[in-house]
């Protein structure tokens, strides 16, 4: 068969790559990894791999794992992976033990062995697994491999040419089997220093929303938890203020260091949708927000505060935070806030609302590069 004509395969294991690593034998532990449904729809649709899925299920129809424990949540897998467009073109379970050394276990190839044939072209293909012997299924197939687990997995000299690439996220398997770059995380660091202030933050706007930006003040900590947790931004950060001063320059810093990470990040912020925005709710108060990654600065500002300080924090700065980051992210944004509420309340709302609106606005558009703008720029 000519070479062109030749089929490219992508083998994927289950456990640990589509969903978390555990014996999946009750619906409750079916949990997807992060992204995976973005990445293989996009894959499936924009490509012609193959999509084959190649895993070891141990002892499946034993005292160990009951058939009618793993039939129901594997069915659900697939049933979940089609209703979002995501199809494999074939299927490959074994249920075999260890101890049992079949040639059908990983790294042997004995499940996937008929694509050693003209019709395929294994140096094209690929294994996407989460273990070493993914890795080596792929060099004994004659193809190269995505390791998708975190660092402290070290890859093997002998394999170091086998694996193209090791991450833990699927857009940059996406990204690279795709030739798109804005399929990739969108990642930034930024580090400020002045003789007030020492700052480092790096974000990954497509994170899950874990980490942490320490300030030093306990009060501004509680609302970056918010913003990391409820924008689904990963963040970490560490801060270092003259605090022995005043809270000001802290503040003040901590938001432009962030609003730069977030422009960073969004680089020409092809196919997001731009703009968002959020009511929330806490107790006896509600705050909305909007924002427009518009690339001009603007801010409206509509709350008050019933106290002047939160415990150690002056309720002043909790303006002058969204005001330095919709000037250093070129942003335009609008919070208020229902007046007369507890001012814990009032500024726990309005970050959150903040972040949620965040979110929604640097969301991307499935398929969609373009330019949120009829300038074609922003």
């Amino acid at each position: 068969m000519d070479g062109k004509d030749r089929k490219k395969v992508l083998f994927i294991d289950r456990d640990g790559v589509i969903v978390n690593e555990t014996q999946v034998d009750s619906f409750e532990k079916i949990v997807y990894i992060p992204h995976v449904f973005e990445a293989m729809r996009e894959i499936s649709r924009r490509s012609d791999y193959l999509l084959v899925m190649v895993s070891n299920q141990d002892g499946v129809g034993t005292p160990l794992f009951p058939y009618e424990d793993y039939i129901g949540p594997a069915e659900r897998i697939f049933d979940t992976l089609r209703g979002e467009g995501i199809v494999f073109d074939d299927i490959h379970i074994d249920f075999s033990l260890p101890e049992e050394n079949s040639p059908m276990r990983k790294p042997g190839t004995g499940m996937i062995d008929s694509y050693r044939s003209d019709e395929y072209d294994m140096s094209k293909s690929f294994v996407i697994g989460d273990r070493i012997t993914d890795m080596m299924l792929a060099r004994n197939m004659g193809c190269r491999g995505f390791l998708l687990n975190g660092p402290e997995v070290e890859v093997p000299e002998d394999l170091a040419s086998t694996v193209v690439m090791h991450t833990s996220d699927w857009l940059d398997i996406a990204a690279y089997l795709l030739d798109d770059k804005s399929l990739a995380h969108r990642k930034a660091s930024v580090s400020r220093k002045t003789l007030e202030t020492d700052i480092d933050i790096s974000i990954d706007i497509d994170g899950t929303g874990v980490g942490r930006i320490i300030t030093g003040i306990g009060f501004f900590d509680h609302m970056m938890d918010q913003v990391v947790r409820h924008s689904r931004f990963d963040a970490s950060g560490s801060v270092k203020g003259d605090l022995d001063v005043d809270f000001h320059h802290t503040v003040e810093d901590t938001a432009l260091a962030l609003g730069s990470a977030v422009l960073k990040a969004l680089g020409d912020k092809r196919g997001i949708e731009r703009y968002g925005s959020e009511i929330v709710m806490m107790d006896d108060t509600v705050a909305t927000a909007a924002i427009d990654f518009s690339g001009r600065p603007e801010f409206i500002f509509d709350a008050e505060f019933s106290l002047p300080m939160i415990g150690d924090f002056p309720s002043e700065l909790i303006r002058h935070f969204f005001r330095s980051f919709a000037a250093e992210a070129k942003c335009n944004l609008y919070l208020s806030a229902r007046k007369g509420g507890d001012s814990h309340h009032t500024a726990e709302a309005l970050f959150k609302a903040f972040a949620r609106a965040m979110r929604k606005a640097v969301k991307r558009i499935p398929g969609d590069s373009r330019v949120a703008s009829t300038k074609g720029v922003l």
